[in-house]
C-alpha cells in the first residue's frame, strides 16, 4: 500500500490495458494507495519467470495485481486477498479466469500457496506492531521468490526508519531462509526481493 500510488500514474501512458482498467477502478473508488509504476514494473518482470502460482496479500483494487497478471505466462494461477475491496477488485478480472481475488485477511493467502512468487503488500510484511511477518518457508516452494514493498532506500547500515533501526527490513534481509536484496525502484522507494533457499 503505498501513500499517493494511483497519482503516481497521472499523465503515463504505454500501461498494460489490464493495469489501465484497474487504475479506472481505483480512481472511481476514490483508492489513493495503489503500487506505483516502478514497483509494478518490478511485479511484471518477476511473474514472467513463474510457471506455477503467484499469491498476494493486499489487493486494494487490483493494480499491483494487473501488473502481475499482464506479466505471468499462459497457465499460471494467481491468488489474492483483501479485506475491504474484494469485490470491487475481483470486477476487475472478471474475465480472467487464472486471478482469484478472495475476501479475507492477509493469512488466508495460505489456503492457495505454496507460491513460486509471493507479493506482500496488505500484510505479512511485519512492519505493523502486532501483525507477524510471514512464514515463507511454509507459504513458498523452495526457489520461491518474496517480494516485500514500500520501504524507503537504506543509506546506511543497518537500515533505519523514523530514527530507529528498521527491524522489519532486517527480518527479510537477515531472513536465514531467505537469499534477500534491497532494490531501489526509485529515489525514494525500494522493496526487498528475497529468494526461498533450497
Amino acid at each position: 500500500m503505498t501513500l499517493h500510488g494511483t497519482d503516481a500514474y497521472t499523465g503515463l501512458s504505454g500501461l498494460p490495458p489490464l493495469v489501465g482498467r484497474a487504475l479506472d477502478a481505483a480512481r472511481a473508488q476514490s483508492f489513493g494507495y495503489s503500487c506505483r509504476p516502478e514497483q509494478g514494473r518490478l511485479l511484471q518482470v518477476l511473474a514472467g519467470g513463474v510457471g506455477g502460482r503467484i499469491g498476494e496479500t493486499g489487493t486494494g483494487v487490483g493494480v499491483g495485481l494487473a501488473w502481475l497478471a499482464s506479466g505471468a505466462r499462459a497457465g499460471v494461477r494467481l491468488f489474492s486477498v483483501e479485506r475491504e475491496r474484494a469485490r470491487a477488485a475481483a470486477e476487475v478480472f472478471h474475465d480472467r479466469p487464472d486471478v482469484t481475488v478472495a475476501c479475507g485477511d492477509w493469512r488466508d493467502i495460505a489456503a492457495y500457496g505454496p507460491f513460486e512468487l509471493l507479493v506482500l503488500d496488505g500484510g505479512g510484511q511485519g512492519k505493523v506492531p502486532g501483525d507477524p511477518a510471514a512464514d515463507v518457508e511454509r507459504l513458498l516452494v523452495p526457489g520461491g521468490t518474496v517480494v516485500v514493498d514500500d520501504f524507503t532506500p537504506a543509506d546506511q547500515w543497518p537500515p533505519r526508519f523514523g530514527g530507529d533501526v528498521d527491524r522489519a527490513r532486517l527480518h527479510w534481509l537477515e531472513h536465514p531462509a531467505l537469499r534477500s536484496a534491497e532494490v531501489r525502484l526509485a529515489p525514494d522507494l525500494s522493496a526487498v526481493v528475497g529468494t526461498r533457499r533450497w
